[in-house]
């Protein structure tokens, strides 16, 4: 909602609050009914006020444990239109809002007894933001309640979450039919053919996507020193981007070139869109033990190379349940997929450039001394008729990993050794080409 619309609506807002506004059976009304009802006698803000509204600010949020429920408390700088619902396997509470932005100082740890394990929060699309809460337990919600401003807080919205029976949410969860509706309609985007006509591009260039892993509210591993995954990657895949474009042979894209989630499934339909000839998937690795470090990097396989690899492709396909995407049905990109001959010479391209590109890399950034190329079923890799890596660009786990991984040096001199192998992977085909840029230097 535009701000001057919640300006307009500000002191009715308070008031009905104020008042203990009550909806039908004598319970408080949510947000979206006392918003809807001031806003029912109240003209539209102008076209250009509206051009120049500002994002509304969650300002903190807590959890409070209760012997009959679980109570989530979200303060805001304005009254806003929000929705929750539910999604099963595994079992969550999703908050979705317009986009906001986020000056949490950092979520509260929730004791593990109450009905909240945890929860995660960010930019899910462009305009819509929202909380992702994983349940220790099944829940009804009571509708939010809004607290005006007093005692030095903003706007609150309360949400209890009761107790509930496994079989009574099951039957209650899932995506409301227009925001299901909403994300059949983008992956149907995503999913469609580049506009350039195919003449317009010469036979000799070659499509590469970079798809920097994770994003919005999705943030990946955190740090020993606090960086986040989803900001090193996207930061190290538009640095990329930068180094191929500036050679007249290749066309790049990127999967997400600001901090936004982008569904598993629709960064392969992208990368298929795009008819890629390389797609390159970006991220940053983990481990309990803290002196494990270094590159690696993954190619397709369904079985995995060992059990770490088969471990770490199981965290990172569980991203879509991260964000609170509703997998119900789903079974395309997620399921186990035959693998036919067209993906067996794919496999084995993708396997070649892996093989190189340890190579170029190892002069710029540590190598992960065992095994540094291993295999695993990552969602993002299965793209049958592309060609396609996942580097973990080192062990944020590691502090000495972490350390590099945040200077723009080590960024720089990653970029720049991805960049020469992929010349050295395409040299056969591109070395003829007119105006064919020379390898990028480390």
């Amino acid at each position: 909602m535009p701000r001057v619309a919640r300006a307009l609506i500000l002191a009715s807002a308070l008031a009905l609050c104020g008042s203990g506004a009550w909806g039908q059976g004598g319970t408080p009304e949510s947000v979206d009914d006392i918003i809807a009802n001031v806003l029912k006698d109240r003209p539209a803000a102008p076209a250009a006020a509206k051009a120049g509204a500002q994002l509304p600010i969650v300002m903190s949020a807590r959890i409070g444990e209760h012997a009959d429920r679980t109570r989530f408390v979200v303060e805001l700088s304005d009254p806003l239109s929000l929705r929750t619902f539910t999604l099963n396997n595994p079992n969550r509470v999703v908050i979705d809002m317009p986009a906001v932005q986020w000056h949490l100082d950092g979520p509260p740890r929730p004791t593990g007894h109450g009905a909240i394990k945890g929860y995660r929060y960010g930019l899910f699309r462009p305009g819509n933001s929202r909380f992702v809460i994983d349940l220790n337990q099944p829940v009804s919600i009571s509708s939010p309640l809004v607290i005006p401003p007093e005692g030095g807080f903003g706007y609150r919205v309360v949400i209890d979450l009761f107790p509930a029976a496994q079989a009574r949410f099951d039957q209650t969860s899932g995506w409301p039919a227009d925001l299901k509706a909403r994300e059949a309609q983008a992956e149907r985007v995503a999913s469609l053919p580049p506009s350039q006509a195919p003449a317009q591009v010469s036979s000799a260039r070659k499509t590469i996507v970079i798809d920097p892993g994770h994003g919005g509210i999705d943030s990946g591993t955190s740090g020993v020193n606090g960086l986040m995954e989803r900001d090193l990657v996207l930061d190290e895949g538009l640095r990329l981007a930068r180094v191929l474009r500036a050679n007249p042979n290749y066309t790049v894209y990127m999967t997400r070139d600001t901090d936004v989630f982008i569904p598993l499934r629709q960064r392969v339909d992208i990368n298929r869109s795009h008819r890629a000839d390389l797609f390159i998937s970006l991220h940053a690795d983990s481990n309990p033990d803290a002196s494990v470090s270094g590159l690696s990097i993954y190619t397709l396989s369904e079985s995995g190379s060992d059990k770490e690899a088969a471990a770490l492709a199981r965290k990172e396909n569980q991203s879509d349940i991260i964000a609170g995407v509703d997998l119900g049905g789903e079974n395309s990109a997620v399921a186990p997929i035959l693998l036919d001959l067209e993906q067996r010479d794919t496999m084995n391209k993708s396997s070649r450039f892996a093989e190189s590109a340890l190579g170029q890399l190892g002069r710029a950034t540590d190598i992960l001394p065992r095994q540094p190329h291993r295999s695993a079923a990552f969602v993002v890799l299965k793209a049958p008729d592309v060609p396609s890596v996942l580097i973990e660009l080192g062990y944020l786990s590691n502090a000495d990993d972490a350390a590099q991984m945040n200077t723009a040096r080590w960024r720089n001199g990653v970029a720049s050794a991805i960049a020469a192998a992929v010349e050295r992977h395409f040299a056969p085909a591109t070395a003829a080409a007119p105006g064919a840029a020379p390898p990028v230097s480390e």
